[in-house]
């Protein structure tokens, strides 16, 4: 592994992908002072040019732009001990993304500039990719009143969200959606009817039943996704749905955006690749909120990605030590970790011709920057350039005892997996890369 190492790169014989300007095809890469300075089929480099580049070849390889995680938890300030900006940042980097949006579930609670601003400075001093943070919509999360959402925006928020907490009061929410778009916010929804998922640890259905666990039903999720794309409508705000896990959840939102709701959601890789028959051992490393659901829900997430319903995946990541996880599954915390196994499950995707490379380079790219608003997700850019090497056909055995991350609630952890970063580029330099100079 090398990081921090800048300069000017040569990327011969990559498959470029860069779906926001519709490009998928082998070329050259040159990369001049950080900056993208040509993309051709074959660029003819002097010799003397050619002494000051790092020439590499890129057969087989895709080169795309870097990749961006709209969902993650980095636990700081408050919980360093699960995880920290800098070790949640240098696991970006690993699983080949170079920009992370962060919700506001710290210790203080991100409802203010203060800490929006200790986020963005200590990224900046410690951090391996860009940091995006995510203001709170109601003052510690308490869903009573509302943050100052205009300080957060100016201080650097990209979004607003109670995310981990649903906002259970309907006038709030319509609040939140209304100042929100003011200040040119996305709203990220929480979709849970806390009313109906109280208590319940798993999935309602059959399984649950099985275990004898008490369930949560898709209608916790789906009642709220309703009211949330009502308020939208009536607000005219733009509203983003985060992990959507329900065949209903990804109905609801279909037919909203067909009536020109400005809404747009979002799931993560455990929900298309895992059931709640992962809980039969009662592991707590598959205790997710919201929940593991059926087949029948997987196969919906799979075609809501594939018709553009559900626009990003992101990894939802959540750290947790062992003392939340090692534990009976009753008491233990919800969540798992995801920035350095996504990538490869999202490749899997392309391997079942449910997306094509440029549709899954998109989930996670141009559509979290179009989202968020930021100038990320395209190579074509005068700024200086992010951009994710991957190799599609690497196989291994993930080892989550080798991860950046401070945690290891990894539940993919042994699986045998295909596809991975090869070299990550952040601001025009390496911020990780497994390529052997």
């Amino acid at each position: 592994m090398q990081r921090g190492k800048s300069g000017n790169f040569l990327f011969r014989n990559g498959r470029v992908i860069d779906p926001l300007q519709g490009m998928d095809a082998l070329a050259d890469v040159l990369i001049w002072e950080g900056r993208v300075a040509e993309i051709r089929p074959r660029l003819e480099i002097s010799r003397e040019r050619l002494a000051e580049l790092q020439e590499m070849d890129m057969t087989g390889k895709w080169i795309v732009p870097g990749l961006i995680d709209m969902h993650v938890h980095l636990r700081e300030p408050g919980e360093e001990y699960k995880e920290t900006i800098a070790s949640g940042t240098r696991a970006a980097v690993a699983g080949g993304y170079v920009a992370v949006a962060c919700m506001p579930n710290t210790r203080p609670v991100n409802d203010s500039a203060t800490v929006t601003r200790f986020i963005l400075e200590r990224a900046e001093r410690e951090g391996a990719c860009h940091v995006l943070p995510v203001g709170a919509i109601s003052k510690g999360l308490q869903g009573e009143s509302l943050s100052e959402i205009g300080e957060l925006r100016a201080a650097g928020a990209v979004a607003v969200t109670d995310d981990g907490r649903p906002i259970m009061d309907s006038l709030l929410m319509r609040r939140a959606l209304e100042y929100a778009r003011i200040f040119d916010l996305p709203v990220i929804s929480h979709a849970e009817d806390s009313r109906l998922s109280h208590g319940g640890l798993m999935n309602e259905g059959t399984v649950s039943t099985m275990l004898g666990l008490r369930g949560i039903p898709s209608a916790a999720e789906e009642v709220m996704i309703a009211r949330d794309l009502i308020l939208a409508e009536l607000a005219q705000c733009r509203l983003h749905i985060a992990h959507v896990s329900t065949a209903g959840s990804v109905r609801l939102i279909r037919q909203a955006r067909e009536r020109g709701v400005p809404v747009t959601a979002e799931t993560a890789p455990h929900y298309f690749t895992l059931t709640d028959e992962a809980l039969m051992g009662f592991d707590p490393v598959f205790k997710v909120n919201p929940p593991l659901r059926t087949e029948d829900d997987v196969q919906a997430i799979k075609r809501g990605l594939r018709d553009g319903t559900l626009d990003a995946i992101a990894t939802d990541h959540a750290p947790h030590s062992v003392l939340e996880k090692d534990t009976e599954f009753e008491f233990a915390a919800n969540g798992m970790i995801g920035l350095e196994s996504a990538l490869p499950l999202i490749l899997d995707l392309v391997r079942a011709d449910i997306l094509t490379p440029s549709e899954a380079i998109a989930k996670v790219s141009c559509n979290p920057a179009r989202i968020l608003g930021v100038p990320l997700g395209t190579l074509q850019t005068r700024e200086p350039v992010n951009l994710t090497v991957i190799d599609p056909d690497k196989t291994y055995i993930l080892d989550a005892g080798q991860f950046e991350s401070k945690s290891r609630n990894c539940p993919f952890h042994g699986r045998h997996m295909q596809g991975q970063a090869l070299m990550t580029l952040v601001k025009g330099s390496i911020a990780y890369s497994r390529i052997t100079p």
